[in-house]
């Protein structure tokens, strides 16, 4: 079931996927695509995203990219990382640590905030959300500029109905309108511990969550979509459902199970 590929990129102006769905491993992470449906307009996909894992040095590292007017945004976030790969790589291959997360961070705020990526941006047509999540360990970290959603789902996690790990950001993006442009640019960044046993990490573009009638507006309805399948027939049913919903928005998602051995933080008084 699994394929071979450690690395993986794609942009929907390469193809669009428009009416039809489509879902592929990159080893063991599931990258699904449904393109919107012509018949309420859509024509383009302005969605991207990238993947890099080593099962090795026990990381991931993926990026989901919702961008509009053109996607352009999302090309040129592509290239940027792919011609800091190595440079990433390295930092995600060093032993977990308190400063793990930091040293990354401030490599991303680096490659945004540099003159040559700042001059790309103004040249380009439309701008992109963008959602950068990494897990090496027991650890998930995330960095996020506008409206893409992450999910982290597990069964004491759902018990006392937690499942989304960031919040939606509006007015945020990054291309020709960039928040990187400004004197103090805005982002959101975090880390969690994720949890003993199987924890599902997964990442969407909001043509997901803003499907008309709003099937899965409520992250449980989602949650309980991996309950009842296996995640790849899991990720049809969703795109099945906001397909019969007559969705225009395209909508990515990547996703991709962690199981921790470790212990993990419990309340003292268990």
């Amino acid at each position: 079931m699994y394929n071979n590929i450690k690395d993986f990129s794609w942009v929907g102006s390469q193809e669009n996927f428009v009416d039809r769905e489509n879902t592929q491993y990159v080893n063991h992470i599931i990258v699904g695509r449904y393109g919107g449906n012509s018949n309420a307009g859509q024509y383009k996909n302005e969605d991207g995203c990238l993947v890099w894992l080593n099962e090795n040095e026990d990381w991931e590292f993926v990026i989901i990219l919702d961008a509009h007017n053109t996607a352009e945004s999302a090309e040129k976030i592509v290239e940027l990382f792919e011609e800091e790969k190595f440079q990433i790589k390295k930092i995600l291959s060093m032993k977990i640590s308190q400063n793990t997360f930091k040293t990354l961070e401030e490599k991303i705020l680096s490659m945004f905030q540099s003159r040559e990526f700042l001059n790309t941006c103004r040249n380009v047509q439309g701008e992109t959300a963008c959602l950068i999540v990494v897990r090496k360990d027991k650890y998930m970290w995330w960095f996020s500029v506008g409206d893409c959603v992450l999910y982290l789902f597990h069964p004491e996690l759902s018990a006392l109905g937690q499942y989304q790990i960031n919040q939606r950001q509006f007015y945020e993006w990054i291309g020709q309108v960039n928040t990187f442009e400004q004197a103090v640019p805005c982002y959101s960044v975090g880390i969690r511990e994720l949890r003993q046993g199987e924890n599902r990490i997964l990442l969407t573009t909001d043509g997901l969550i803003e499907c008309p009638n709003e099937p899965y507006s409520n992250p449980k309805s989602i949650y309980d979509s991996f309950v009842i399948s296996k995640e790849e027939e899991s990720i049809k049913t969703l795109f099945q459902t906001i397909q019969e919903n007559n969705v225009r928005d395209s909508t990515t998602i990547i996703s991709w199970k962690v199981t921790i051995l470790k212990e993990v933080t419990l309340p003292s008084n268990l």
